[in-house]
């Protein structure tokens, strides 16, 4: 992990914590599977101010391609649940890729277990979109 942990911006700490309280993690176990380990390495993130975050950080709206260890790469945008938009590539933050993705930067890997099994994805590029800051969203 290229800044030793996971880097997240202020407001979308504490709306991504307000979500995974709200979401109660889900039915799924792979999903929630995927949120609680989002929920263990939010506990040693690192909480910034939104000028403090570096440009490669995955962050909402980010627009980020990875590659996986079994060949395939895809370009998807991370997303607040209501966003979320499969034709669209539009993943929410909710979902397992969404999860594994959250706070991590560019050229990370990442060891996920993901409801196809358990995966090694690693971030190609990291685009800054709008960020939740921006974004018309109560807090």
């Amino acid at each position: 992990m290229k800044y030793g942990s996971l880097i997240l911006e202020k407001k979308e700490y504490v709306y991504l914590k307000r979500i995974l309280n709200i979401s109660g993690y889900g039915d799924d176990a792979s999903v929630t599977k995927s949120l609680v380990k989002l929920s263990e390495e939010l506990q040693t993130a690192q909480i910034v101010n939104n000028d403090e975050v570096p440009e490669d950080i995955v962050r909402f709206n980010s627009i980020v391609t990875i590659a996986s260890d079994n060949g395939w790469e895809k370009e998807l945008q991370v997303v607040v649940p209501m966003e979320k938009n499969v034709t669209l590539n539009k993943v929410s933050v909710l979902a397992p890729m969404g999860a594994a993705l959250f706070g991590y930067s560019k050229d990370d890997t990442i060891d996920w277990d993901f409801p196809g099994g358990a995966q090694k994805i690693r971030i190609v590029d990291v685009q800054k979109e709008e960020s939740l800051k921006e974004i018309d969203i109560n807090i």
